[in-house]
């Protein structure tokens, strides 16, 4: 799946919607759950929000509308979220000592439309407080979720699209999820 270049990330033709209150409510309690899944590190819940493909990705540059064509901050499937997780989660990493907290803000969710392929593509903005020992990373930007309907009128996270402002700076290990 990594190289499995037929993975559309495309965000740019959608067919406006037009979806209940409650749908809308819906979507958007779903993109608050998320943010609160990472805040709490509830990782094996997080990890089930996912389809089986999807793909959680953070271009580097602002004009980047492809994983396959230039280097990603992180460009990761099933497996590679999986082994992150177990990163964290191993009281040997050194990198977690102390464990990174972290608080999100997400707000302006807005819902653009279905993809070609039936996906529902909808924005935010977010500001994220990452805090370890005595060091604060603050990270800033917006972000693009591709949700796949449920038979139980539910949503699976197909792909998630970090864009953050500072994205073409010099970045230090981005330990957690944003």
């Amino acid at each position: 799946m990594l190289f499995d270049i037929d993975f559309d990330v495309g965000v740019d033709r959608v067919t406006p919607v037009s979806l209940s209150q409650d749908a809308i409510r819906g979507v958007e309690q779903y993109i608050y759950r998320e943010a609160r899944l990472l805040d709490e590190r509830r990782w094996q819940e997080w990890l089930d929000l996912w389809t089986e493909d999807g793909m959680y990705w953070i271009p580097h540059s602002f004009d980047q509308t492809s994983p396959y064509e230039h280097i990603s901050l992180c460009w990761e499937n099933k497996l590679l979220r999986e082994l992150r997780i177990r990163r964290l989660e191993n009281s040997r990493n050194w990198s977690q000592q102390p464990v990174t907290q972290s608080c999100r803000v997400v707000s302006n969710v807005m819902i653009d439309g279905t993809d070609p392929d039936g996906y529902l593509v909808v924005r935010s903005a977010f500001h994220c407080m990452e805090w370890r020992g005595k060091e604060q990373v603050h990270r800033v930007g917006s972000l693009i979720h591709k949700l796949q309907a449920r038979e139980d009128g539910g949503w699976k996270l197909r792909m998630k699209q970090v864009n953050l402002v500072d994205r073409d700076a010099v970045h230090g290990a981005i330990q957690v999820y944003i």
